[in-house]
């Protein structure tokens, strides 16, 4: 586990590491919560400018990526309750996504449709687990909840995949990882 106090570095220097280390990683997160690049961008500064404000209070009980992706879900969370943000158009498509490796097949096409038709808790589960590659444990401490109720939302939201991509989704590709 990494840790964010380096006593040799002053807290713009450990913000400016982190966000070397983590940017691209929380405007992906972010992107998929909110269906915007605009709005994901500024998410990912809100993200880092309240990492920096309470730098000084990060105790070392998680990573310093699970400790940014709560702070930066927080910040997507608060933009969505936003009324403004009822007011656009939030659909989004993978070639809308940033820096994708390659170009999307209709198979992934459809299978990013369905994630992004998930309820938001499913959805975000979905989203930190295969996207972000994180463990059960880390998404429990990312959302505050416990395992238990990861592994649930991780099993509802496979179940509604399955049956809104009924035949075109292969049993592995969402399999346990």
């Amino acid at each position: 586990m990494s840790t964010v106090q380096d006593p040799n570095r002053t807290p713009e220097e450990e913000i400016s590491r982190l966000a070397e280390k983590y940017q691209l990683s929380l405007l992906r997160l972010c992107f998929a919560y909110l269906h915007d690049r605009t709005l994901a961008e500024d998410a990912v500064q809100e993200t880092f400018l309240k990492a920096y404000r309470s730098i000084s209070s990060f105790r070392n009980e998680s990573s310093e990526k699970t400790w940014l992706s709560h702070i930066a879900i927080n910040c997507c969370r608060d933009m969505n309750k936003s009324a403004w943000t009822r007011f656009f158009d939030r659909r989004i498509t993978p070639d809308m996504l940033p820096t994708p490796s390659e170009n999307p097949s209709e198979k992934d096409d459809n299978l990013t449709v369905a994630v992004m038709e998930l309820p938001p808790r499913l959805r975000e589960t979905v989203l930190l687990y295969y996207f972000e590659d994180m463990t059960t444990v880390e998404i429990a401490e990312t959302l505050h909840i416990s395992q238990q109720a990861v592994s649930g939302r991780l099993k509802r939201a496979l179940s509604k995949l399955r049956a809104i991509l009924g035949d075109t989704l292969e049993g592995d590709e969402l399999d346990d990882k």
